[in-house]
């Protein structure tokens, strides 16, 4: 999955925001599964970067509650 920006989740609803959020954890529990195993290999470097855009989401997220 290509990291997505910041000024591109802004203009997404909020179902779109909350199925976006969805996937990327559903990605980020494989990843954690796999490095449980040992079998994560060449991905190991996609579990920071899928942690950092769940966070990047949350604050779209609730940056669009707060505007309301």
């Amino acid at each position: 999955m290509p990291q997505p920006k910041a000024s591109e989740m802004r203009k997404l609803k909020q179902e779109e925001l909350d199925q976006k959020l969805s996937d990327y954890r559903k990605e980020l529990v494989r990843l954690k599964t796999l490095a449980k195993r040992g079998t994560l290999g060449k991905e190991s470097g996609k579990v920071k970067a899928i942690r950092r855009v769940i966070a990047m989401l949350e604050t779209v997220k609730k940056e669009k509650v707060k505007k309301g």
